[in-house]
């Protein structure tokens, strides 16, 4: 699982998979190749290139939109409460 918190551009398979993107060789983590990846932003807006995030649209991908301390303070106290 890759939880990805605010990032955008540097998490972009445009990066890679298209050669006419404005960040086009870019270096950047490659987080559509886990088994699931849960994005964490405000909104679905571009990052500061720009550039549609392909990410976004995978099937492996799920959008937890909103205030990001928000989520992880819930997930950690779901977690916290179920451990052993």
């Amino acid at each position: 699982v890759a939880l990805v918190i605010g990032a955008n551009d540097t998490v972009n398979s445009a990066a890679i998979e298209d050669p006419d993107s404005i960040i086009a060789g870019m270096p950047v983590i490659q987080v559509w190749k886990a088994k699931q990846s849960i994005f964490m932003k405000r909104s679905m807006a571009s990052g500061y290139a720009g550039a549609e995030n392909p990410v976004f649209y995978k099937p492996n991908t799920d959008m937890l939109l909103g205030d990001a301390k928000k989520s992880c303070d819930a997930i950690r106290a779901k977690l916290t409460a179920n451990s052993y």
